[in-house]
């Protein structure tokens, strides 16, 4: 039976990364991710300019600022973060149907049955990183090991963009302090090096009844970290069963054309979802709250399966018109796709449609073009000065 090989990829400063590329006026700058100082805000990412002056992540505003006076602060954008993370996941499913997201940025793939296929865990990686510095204009660190604990340590080796495999788990660890241990804390690390244990070494020499007697239950996980130690597999993430989005707007709209863009632009950033997970949908469903909160939900079945905003906006535009009188105010409005498939397993049409084949290649030009420059890069022209921001996620289990 073939040794398993893990591979734990770690996006370089993601949030502060996505800035600096959306923005070359940013590039360069000490810039942080984060709430503002007046508002008791906290630091969520910080560039590797910004890291030079100790400004770090969950480090409150005002104390970052007081660090580097010229930082640059910009307010986090979970919508535009949640879209790369969507592509860096389609990335990654091209080497494995084996991985598990921790975080927007950062996942682990279980490589052992792809390593003859794409040549082996270090060529994965490498390939990986290419993928994600020519489709994202992103940097990711890599770590190869055994097990998961492995891997991860090693993607923090060489940051950023580094490449770490470790074949040798024990002279890897031995040259660790317990400081730098994926998921010790700082109590355990203090109650440790009371006792004289400052390095995995010293770790190691300590007896699992001395560690479990100390520590409980996490007494055993210390004994086995400090053997390179770690059973749990790579867990493979659910699909959701649907995805959509929903706003509910700053007072009620009863002007059919503004409830149109909103539903285009909740589609074309649906469909864009949808694309890079690689799914496509036959159900579309239309949500609307009117003031005294009644809520109308209605759904269709597409002829086929799609991943276009259009198709989808156009389903929903027809529900809009055959359930909404056109004068009660509404209050939020939603739009929804279900019946989700792979769209590799959707066989192609006898007599290709060429309007769809065309959809087709201008999607994947205009994904190729956004995720190389910027959610903001392109808008529709019916949507320019709407301003962005097609609602809250609803994507469900």
């Amino acid at each position: 039976m073939a040794s398993t090989v893990i591979v734990h990829v770690d996006m370089d400063a993601f949030f502060a990364s996505v800035e600096q590329r959306d923005n070359p006026a940013l590039r360069g700058a000490p810039l942080a991710v984060g709430g503002k100082a007046e508002e008791r805000g906290v630091i969520a990412t910080a560039s590797y300019e910004a890291r030079k002056f100790g400004v770090r992540s969950a480090m409150p505003t005002a104390t970052a600022l007081r660090l580097c006076p010229g930082l640059v602060l910009v307010p986090p954008d979970h919508k535009k973060y949640a879209l790369v993370s969507d592509r860096l996941m389609g990335i990654l499913r091209r080497y494995t149907p084996v991985i598990e997201p921790v975080s927007l940025d950062e996942a682990f793939m279980d490589v052992t049955g792809s390593l003859k296929l794409f040549g082996g865990a270090e060529a994965i990686g490498k390939m990986v990183q290419a993928d994600i510095k020519s489709q994202l204009n992103l940097t990711a660190s890599v770590g190869i090991g055994p097990n998961k604990f492995i891997a991860k340590l090693a993607s923090d080796w060489k940051k950023p963009e580094g490449l770490t495999v470790v074949g040798d788990v024990e002279g890897f660890l031995a040259g660790l302090t317990i400081s730098s241990l994926w998921g010790v804390g700082p109590q355990t690390v203090e109650k440790l090096e009371r006792i004289g244990i400052k390095t995995v070494t010293d770790l190691k020499g300590l007896s699992l009844q001395y560690l479990t007697g100390c520590f409980g239950v996490a007494g055993e996980r210390l004994y086995q970290m400090a053997r390179g130690i770690d059973p749990r597999p790579v867990i493979p993430q659910r699909r959701a069963k649907s995805v959509g989005r929903e706003i509910t707007f700053p007072s009620d709209i009863n002007d059919r054309q503004v409830l149109l863009d909103t539903l285009l632009d909740m589609s074309d950033y649906i469909c864009r979802v949808l694309r890079r997970q690689g799914l496509v949908c036959q159900g579309v469903t239309l949500k609307i709250k009117y003031p005294d909160l009644k809520t109308v939900t209605r759904a269709i079945t597409l002829s086929g399966h799609t991943s276009d905003g259009i198709s989808v906006y156009k389903a929903a535009e027809a529900l809009l018109d055959s359930n909404w009188n056109k004068v009660t105010p509404v209050r939020l409005i939603g739009v929804s796709t279900s019946r989700l498939a792979d769209r590799e397993t959707i066989p192609e049409a006898l007599f290709p449609d060429r309007q769809k084949d065309r959809s087709r290649k201008l999607n994947s030009a205009l994904d190729d073009l956004l995720d190389r420059f910027g959610e903001n890069a392109l808008v529709r022209g019916r949507l320019l000065g709407r301003g962005s921001g097609p609602g809250e996620g609803v994507g469900k289990e």
